[in-house]
């Protein structure tokens, strides 16, 4: 079996077994193929340790980030563990293969008035009534006032919103449900596009379903057009070159615990399974307090 064969029946495995995230399988199945592609696809139990580090070493050459190479490790040692027990090989090569320490690096995060124009612009545009304006703020209100991911907001259904209560029941990854709240601007913008801007968008489908937020065209929204929704608008704010939805993720976790939010309060409102995660944004919080201060303080 070589490694491209064997790479297919695991990341089936991962898929169909493991119920790992679409996102997830993607990952490993990239990861693989470069390494079926780096061993010239030699047959699976040719692949020794010193192929690993060869292909970790060109990785590393073409500039990849430590956290990539982390993740590539990972991938083959999965990889390997399952040819082992399945048979498939009869050592584990991947064993004393040493994944590059991750650099921890502080996320992009928006200040809070920032984000308060930025909002504040968003529903200004949205009340000339543009079916895809209305959404649009919906959107942008609900992923910062939330913190949920963007897989989670593009996964939701019009029964998954509790307006009366502020609530939204999200699917995160491994398929774990939890329930997130949202503020009252969320929910004005939201029941503002239910009413006036849903039933156009829903009439323009082929196949109406239950998805809460739809396309231009009608179908459920998906992610890559709300990257692109977020780059346009939350770039120029942060000053950086390329920025997504994790971006108002991120700003919602820091402002939660700049605003005094138990940090493991937190950890369940973004759905973290280790509080070391969510941790990052007290770092964060505290370069932002260190900056003020050497800002301000005359002995500084």
């Amino acid at each position: 079996m070589r490694v491209s064969e064997a790479a297919a029946a695991f990341t089936a495995h991962l898929a169909q077994v493991r119920r790992l995230s679409p996102a997830t399988v993607r990952a490993y199945r990239s990861d693989l193929a470069d390494l079926a592609d780096a061993s010239a696809d030699a047959e699976l139990s040719s692949v020794d340790l010193e192929t690993l580090r060869d292909w970790l070493w060109r990785a590393t050459q073409r500039g990849d980030a430590r956290a990539t190479l982390a993740r590539r490790t990972a991938a083959v040692r999965s990889f390997f563990a399952w040819a082992s027990e399945s048979g498939a090989v009869p050592a584990d090569p991947s064993l004393r293969l040493i994944a590059p320490k991750r650099g921890r690096t502080l996320p992009a995060v928006a200040s809070v008035d920032a984000m308060r124009v930025l909002l504040d612009e968003a529903r200004d545009a949205a009340r000339e009534g543009d079916p895809i304006r209305l959404r649009d703020s919906a959107v942008l209100e609900l992923l910062y006032g939330s913190g949920m991911r963007v897989s989670e907001l593009c996964g939701l259904a019009v029964d998954d919103v509790d307006l009366d209560r502020g609530t939204a029941r999200v699917l995160g990854k491994g398929g774990k449900e939890r329930v997130v709240p949202f503020g009252g601007p969320a929910r004005t913008a939201i029941a503002a596009y239910l009413s006036r801007a849903r039933p156009t968008l829903v009439a323009r489908a082929e196949r109406p379903g239950p998805a809460l937020f739809r396309g231009s065209r009608g179908g459920a929204l998906g992610t890559r057009a709300v990257y692109e929704l977020v780059a346009r608008v939350l770039a120029p704010v942060i000053g950086a070159d390329t920025v997504g939805p994790h971006a108002l993720r991120h700003s919602a976790a820091t402002h939660l615990l700049d605003g005094g939010a138990d940090l493991r309060a937190v950890q369940e409102i973004l759905g973290h399974a280790s509080l070391g995660t969510t941790q990052i944004y007290t770092h964060v919080s505290a370069e932002r307090l260190t900056t003020t201060y050497r800002l301000a303080h005359p002995r500084a």
